[in-house]
């Protein structure tokens, strides 16, 4: 009974909370965008590393300022808290991943980018391996025919959480960098080629 309300309670005031310091950090941050003048009108993935996703929103609202897209966010509960957290900022949710709920989530997102939304992932959670690709991402990306941008968010200065993401959290009053590519085409790829891939592009600026 205490673990539901400790939940309940959690539930309302953790998504606020996220919201306040994602806000906060973003003001009190330059943000600086190495990246593409201009994507695509077309539904695409926009895909980052699950330890890099604090920041996210403001990726995606460079190029979409009404926000039309769908993050695929685990069933487990700090998966409830993000997706309440990212409703804040505009965007859906699907909810499964590769432990729970996989191939229900994997023909929805199918089905959703055919409907003409675009996808968030973070292609190693959500509970990784860190830094290696699920093959989640270029399943629908193929099937779906559409194509994948990547988004590496490197602030000056951050904290890391102990978690097996290494979460992170940028401190204020730096600059949060935001590495983002141009679109890439996997349609005619293997697997393993494609995975390669976009591994090294979600690498590219680690230090």
């Amino acid at each position: 009974m205490l673990k539901k309300i400790s939940r309940a309670l959690a539930l309302i005031f953790v998504p606020l909370l996220g919201v306040m310091i994602i806000r906060f950090l973003s003001f009190t941050n330059k943000k600086k965008f190495y990246a593409p003048q201009y994507l695509t009108d077309e539904p695409f993935i926009m895909a980052c590393w699950h330890g890099e996703l604090l920041m996210i929103p403001y990726a995606y609202t460079r190029y979409k300022k009404t926000p039309h897209v769908k993050l695929l966010i685990s069933e487990h509960f700090d998966g409830n808290l993000i997706a309440k957290t990212l409703n804040f900022f505009g965007f859906e949710t699907i909810r499964g991943s590769s432990t729970r709920g996989g191939v229900k989530a994997l023909l929805q997102s199918i089905k959703e980018l055919k409907n003409g939304y675009d996808l968030g992932i973070t292609p190693d959670g959500p509970r990784g391996p860190r830094h290696e690709i699920s093959d989640g991402i270029i399943l629908m990306a193929q099937k779906a025919k559409v194509k994948i941008t990547l988004v590496e968010i490197k602030p000056s200065a951050s904290w890391k959480l102990n978690s097996w993401d290494k979460f992170v959290i940028p401190k204020p009053f730096g600059t949060i960098n935001y590495y983002i590519s141009d679109l890439i085409d996997i349609a005619d790829m293997e697997l393993e080629e494609a995975r390669s891939l976009l591994k090294k592009g979600l690498l590219k600026h680690e230090s």
